[in-house]
């Protein structure tokens, strides 16, 4: 095969997928994020597919993987490879995928589909395994859209990627710079919101989801912020026993997610 082969860190290329795995702003210029590992790999659709990157070892395991993409794949040496992944143990394959762009108005199923809407709003969620989780679970749960406010951690996030197992390439999201007026726009399309919240009077297997729905889910430490919450239709609790006041965020979010999942299929 006719594939560039690079063995020294110090080449521009291996310089720049470094920095792409540590900022976020680069990221944002290029519209190009990273993923690794060969599940990732597999299912990025290939309109998106910007470049791969390949261990030799990886190589010399799956060439068959390559066939025909030499143009768009370049062979790093397993000591080149190690430098610029992300992980404690590379699998030995990453590529550059353009980032997704979608409206706000995308979060919400056309009406001839006859699906209902049901958004994830989270307000500062920090750490990136929450996030990737969310939307991972989302997919699962049949999320028509994940709302994010602007000062959630990167979407595009190595570890965030990660956790999503794939879901990235599916899973229509909007980052919001004006978070309550995104809010306020999809109430105005008919989304009813609920928050988890300390003030929630009913169980939240108690309403009904049969409706559009959106449920409010704040930052780890801090829960939604006053402003938030005041948007919120309706407080719900999810039920605890002992000391526990709330749950881990991407937990939460699994548990009114699936709710609402199985109302809606029961």
């Amino acid at each position: 095969m006719g594939m560039e082969k690079i063995t020294s860190t110090a080449n521009p290329q291996v310089r720049q997928l470094i920095q792409l795995q540590k900022k976020a702003r680069l990221r944002k210029e290029e519209d190009v994020f990273t993923v690794e590992g060969i599940k990732m790999y597999q299912e990025v659709p290939m309109d998106r597919l910007v470049h791969s990157y390949v261990s030799e070892s990886f190589f010399q395991r799956q060439p068959e993987l390559f066939c025909g993409r030499e143009k768009t794949t370049t062979l790093l040496s397993d000591r080149v490879f190690e430098s610029v992944s992300d992980t404690k143990t590379p699998q030995g394959i990453l590529c550059l995928v353009r980032q997704s762009h979608y409206t706000l108005t995308e979060l919400m199923p056309e009406k001839e589909h006859g699906t209902l809407p049901l958004i994830m709003a989270l307000e500062n969620l920090q750490d990136p395994g929450n996030l990737g989780t969310v939307l991972r679970t989302a997919e699962g749960a049949g999320v028509t859209g994940i709302l994010l406010s602007s000062g959630c951690v990167d979407l595009y996030n190595p570890k965030v990627i990660r956790s999503t197992m794939g879901s990235i390439y599916r899973m229509p999201f909007f980052v919001a710079d004006d978070f309550h007026a995104a809010i306020q726009e999809l109430k105005g399309h008919g989304v009813r919101w609920y928050a988890a919240h300390l003030k929630g009077e009913d169980s939240y297997d108690r309403q009904d989801y049969r409706q559009p729905t959106g449920f409010l889910i704040g930052n780890e430490s801090r829960g939604l912020s006053d402003e938030t919450a005041e948007l919120a239709d309706c407080y719900i609790r999810i039920p605890m026993c002992g000391r526990v006041e709330s749950l881990n965020a991407a937990v939460a979010s699994a548990i009114l997610m699936y709710e609402a999942s199985r109302q809606r299929h029961i």
